[in-house]
């Protein structure tokens, strides 16, 4: 039985999707072989994974067409459509692959028309819940973009339409156009650059935040150590992220370590922990919790519900300016 209703919902920016605090992200099962991969993955794993997050009480799914280049979205509508729940189903566009698989930008009207179809396709929906422009890259596209979407959301293929990585500048131009039902940012321990400005405009201008990565891509669930970092497959992006190699990494485990021990009082892992951090934030609606096994996904589960106390959040924010002194 889903556990939906005895969770705390949160309202996303203007739309009238209620959301679960947490949602199943779906960039790991789009497997490997492209440039921004987490690595191989089997798809039955992907499926029993998204299964379990359903059944648990999670309502929404985020993907985008170019996680493991329209393999992600396929997966999900193969999920979705063999499991009773219906959830939200959140999907990105702009980032585009040629035959050789390498990957291009495009914002242009025509181009997110073509996107559109072939997600819908892939997904097995007749409609997209939120569309959300991935990157605001070109950025001379970004108003022919909104634009284009803005008349999709009209002619009922998109429910609702955000943007992920735009800035303050950017946002203010889509909102001449359209408004801007969610933000995607990343949003971490770790990355705390839009707590400046981007958040607060995002809350000031009733526009809901649903944060990627608030486990730092997998460094804050208490799972990784050094010797897995190195060993990393050579198709995983991470080994190209600085957070995950020296002399940073040794400092991260020494959070991790932290994270742990809150966690601990509590029954959970240092990765509930993080995302219960970021969820403290007023101005995030929701984060994006990813798994690659209903066993991940499991672990996971109880940061639904867990949220940290002020003296807990205090603690980690001492932590977290001694690191950066």
């Amino acid at each position: 039985m889903s556990q939906t209703s005895s969770l705390s919902l949160r309202i996303l920016g203007n739309s009238d999707m209620q959301l679960t605090p947490i949602g199943f992200g779906a960039w790991a099962i789009g497997g490997g072989d492209w440039q921004y991969a987490w690595g191989p993955q089997d798809d039955s794993d992907s499926i029993a994974a998204i299964h379990r997050a359903l059944d648990l009480g999670i309502n929404w799914i985020d993907t985008a067409a170019v996680y493991g280049l329209g393999h992600s979205e396929k997966v999900v509508g193969r999920a979705v459509k063999s499991s009773t729940h219906k959830p939200y189903i959140f999907t990105k566009c702009s980032m585009r692959w040629h035959a050789d698989r390498s990957i291009y930008n495009s914002l242009k009207a025509a181009s997110l028309a073509e996107e559109v179809e072939a997600s819908l396709r892939r997904l097995r929906v007749e409609a997209i819940d939120l569309y959300q422009i991935h990157w605001p890259n070109p950025d001379g596209e970004i108003e022919e973009g909104w634009a284009a979407l803005e008349r999709m959301r009209q002619q009922g293929k998109l429910r609702w339409i955000g943007v992920s990585n735009f800035n303050v500048e950017q946002m203010k131009r889509a909102l001449k156009i359209a408004p801007i039902t969610s933000l995607q940012p990343p949003y971490s321990m770790l990355r705390r650059a839009v707590e400046a400005e981007i958040l607060p405009f995002a809350q000031a201008n009733g526009i809901g935040v649903i944060n990627y990565s608030p486990m730092v891509s997998g460094l804050l669930t208490g799972k990784m150590t050094p010797a897995r970092a190195a060993a990393l497959p050579p198709d995983d992006w991470r080994r190209q992220n600085k957070e995950f190699s020296e002399p940073r990494l040794s400092r991260n485990m020494r959070l991790v370590e932290l994270l742990r021990t809150i966690g601990s009082g509590h029954g959970v892992s240092p990765g509930v922990v993080a995302v219960a951090w970021t969820l403290h934030n007023s101005a995030i609606t929701a984060a994006i919790v990813g798994g690659r096994s209903a066993k991940q996904v499991e672990e996971m589960a109880p940061a639904l519900n867990f949220r940290l106390a002020q003296d807990e959040y205090d603690t980690i924010g001492k932590f977290l300016e001694s690191m950066a002194a």
